[in-house]
C-alpha cells in the first residue's frame, strides 16, 4: 500500500477538497465506461467509500450490482475479494481458520475479509450466525479468530448485495448489522435509452481496459479530509431533528412517525447524516455542507434504520414516501 508520506503536498484544505473532487470526476468518468445509467447509485457508493462507511445495494436480479462492485474495486486498485454468501457459509469461512501445519503447529490461515473491498453477495442467502461474523469487522475493522485480534487492512469497505423479492431460502439481515451499513441503495431498473446501450455493448465483443485512478493511501488521506470539513450548528441541528422525527413516542417525533413507524432511527444514523452530508458537499464543489446536502443523502441512510407499522403495511405506504414526508 501507498504510504502517507507519498501523497502530494497541499497549500491548505481547499486546495485538498479541490484534489478530492477532480479524483471523484476521475472515478466516476472511469466507471460509468462500463455501468450506465447508475450515476447516482455511482455517486452514494463512492461517498459511503470517503465516509468510511459501508453499503447496501437491494435490486432486482440483472441489475449489474455484482459488476459494479467489481467496477469500483479496479478502479480503486485495492485488494478485493468476493464471498458468495450461501445457507451453509460458516463464520471460519468468512474470518479464516487454523489449521496444523507440517510442524505440528496450529497456524491461523486468514480469510477472505482480510482485503480492502469485500463484496458480500446475496448477504441475505446466509444464515444471522454467519451474517454476525461481518459485525466486528465492519464496525471495528478487526477481527477475533483463535483468540487473537487481527487488525484489518486499510481502507477496509463492504459492499454487500441482497436482492428483495426471492424470499425462500433468505434470512433477513438483523438491525445491528443493518444499522452498520451507512447506506441503502436501491437500484431500479435502467431508462430505455440506457438498456439500448447497455444490451449494444455486452452483446458485442467491446471491452473496457480499466485503469485504477486512487491509491488506499488517496483515499485514507480523503476520509481524514472529510471529517475536517466545517459545518455550520445550524445543519448538525437539522440532521440531528430529523433522526428525532423518525423516532414515535418521543417528543420530537414528527406526526407521520407516530402513525407509520413502530421503530425510529438510532443516533448513529444523525452521524452518518452529517458525514454523508459533508462528503455530498465536497464531491460536488463546496467546502461546507448546508442542509439540501443532508436532504440529498437522507433517504440512504435513513430507509433501513426505520421500522413500519401494520398500518403502513395495510394502506401500502413506503419506507421512501414516509422520509419525504419527514423531509
Amino acid at each position: 500500500m501507498n504510504r502517507i508520506m507519498d501523497l502530494p503536498k497541499f497549500k491548505n484544505d481547499v486546495e485538498a477538497l479541490d484534489a478530492l473532487r477532480e479524483k471523484y470526476k476521475e472515478l466516476t468518468g472511469e466507471i460509468t465506461r462500463v455501468i450506465y445509467g447508475q450515476d447516482q447509485i455511482v455517486s452514494q457508493v463512492l461517498n459511503t467509500l470517503f465516509s468510511r462507511g459501508h453499503c447496501l445495494l437491494i435490486g432486482v436480479p440483472g441489475l449489474a450490482k455484482t459488476l459494479l462492485v467489481t467496477t469500483i474495486s479496479k478502479v480503486l486498485g485495492l485488494k478485493f475479494n468476493r464471498i458468495q454468501f450461501t445457507p451453509d457459509l460458516m463464520p471460519s469461512d468468512i474470518i479464516g481458520t487454523e489449521i496444523l501445519d507440517k510442524d505440528r503447529q496450529f497456524k491461523f490461515v486468514r480469510g477472505p475479509i482480510f482485503a480492502n473491498v469485500i463484496l458480500a453477495d446475496e448477504i441475505n442467502r446466509t444464515p444471522p450466525k454467519t451474517q454476525s461474523a461481518l459485525l466486528e469487522a465492519m464496525q471495528e475493522r478487526a477481527v477475533t479468530a483463535a483468540g487473537e485480534h487481527f487488525e484489518l487492512d486499510r481502507p477496509f469497505f463492504v459492499l454487500a448485495t441482497q436482492n428483495p423479492i426471492e424470499q425462500e431460502g433468505t434470512y433477513p439481515l438483523p438491525e445491528a448489522q443493518l444499522d452498520r451499513f451507512m447506506f441503502s441503495v436501491w437500484l431500479d431498473y435502467p431508462s430505455f435509452k440506457d438498456e439500448l446501450l447497455i444490451v449494444k455493448n455486452t452483446t458485442s465483443n467491446l471491452e473496457f481496459d480499466l485503469r485504477p485512478v486512487i491509491t488506499g493511501a488517496e483515499i485514507q488521506f480523503f476520509q481524514e479530509l472529510i471529517r475536517k470539513v466545517p459545518i455550520n450548528d445550524n445543519v448538525i441541528q437539522y440532521a440531528v431533528k430529523l433522526a428525532a422525527k423518525t423516532r414515535p413516542g418521543t417528543e420530537h417525533a414528527a406526526d407521520v412517525a407516530g402513525k407509520y413507524l413502530k421503530w425510529g432511527a438510532g443516533p448513529r444514523a444523525s452521524q452518518y447524516l452529517v458525514l454523508g452530508a459533508k462528503t455530498h458537499a465536497a464531491l460536488h464543489g463546496k467546502y461546507s455542507p448546508d442542509i439540501e446536502d443532508v436532504q440529498a443523502v437522507a433517504a440512504a441512510i435513513l430507509r433501513h434504520r426505520i421500522i413500519k407499522n401494520y398500518k403502513a403495511e395495510a394502506e401500502n405506504i413506503s419506507i421512501d414516501e414516509i422520509i419525504s414526508k419527514l423531509l
